[in-house]
């Protein structure tokens, strides 16, 4: 079964993770920021990975070190379950739609980390989330992941429907290039290495 816990223990956060590729999209996600809590939410169920995240962060000082450390954790364990990459279909572009909104994301799991976000029009809250953070979120990931990520905005006017589907989208993303295919022998690059 490809999955990987990962504790994650520093001065301003405290995070223990539990991440399974192949499942049904359950979560149980606990980070003090609700908002935060809910689009991690929408990522597993419509990725239809399983996880787990308990985070007690320095919420008193704000959210950046939580959101930050959980995409880390979150990236450490993805990259971990994983394994060896062997059969993965490796690339997905997925474009979703959320009401108003429209994005795509366009992911390479390639053992490059490399991102791109371009997300122009969002206010500076939803509720109390800062949503600056949605961009720190997305680089801690591929930084410890070791992917790819582009994500782009097409259009919307709602920030939380604008941001919820950069999530669905992500999640969608995640599930198609981590497929494994009958058809890829080996790890699915020419340099036999990913």
């Amino acid at each position: 079964m490809r999955k990987a816990t990962v504790s994650r223990q520093t001065s301003e956060t405290s995070i223990d993770l539990d991440f399974t590729i192949d499942g049904d999209g359950t979560s149980s996600i606990k980070t003090g920021i609700g908002f935060f809590d809910h689009m991690l939410t929408l990522m597993t169920k419509h990725g239809l990975f399983n996880l787990e995240v308990n985070c007690d962060g320095d919420l008193e000082v704000d959210q950046h070190h939580s959101v930050e450390d959980i995409g880390i954790a979150l990236g450490q364990a993805f990259h971990k379950a994983l394994g060896d990459k062997k059969g993965i279909t490796r690339y997905a572009t997925v474009t979703t739609p959320m009401d108003e909104a429209l994005s795509t994301v366009s992911l390479d799991i390639s053992g490059r980390p490399y991102f791109v976000y371009h997300m122009e029009g969002l206010k500076d809250k939803v509720g109390n989330f800062d949503t600056e953070l949605v961009e720190e979120f997305f680089q801690a990931f591929v930084s410890n992941a070791k992917v790819t990520l582009h994500i782009n905005l097409a259009y919307g006017k709602n920030t939380h429907h604008m941001i919820e589907s950069i999530f669905k989208g992500f999640g969608r993303a995640l599930d198609q290039a981590t497929q494994k295919n009958p058809r890829i022998k080996g790890v699915p690059s020419t340099k036999g290495s990913l």
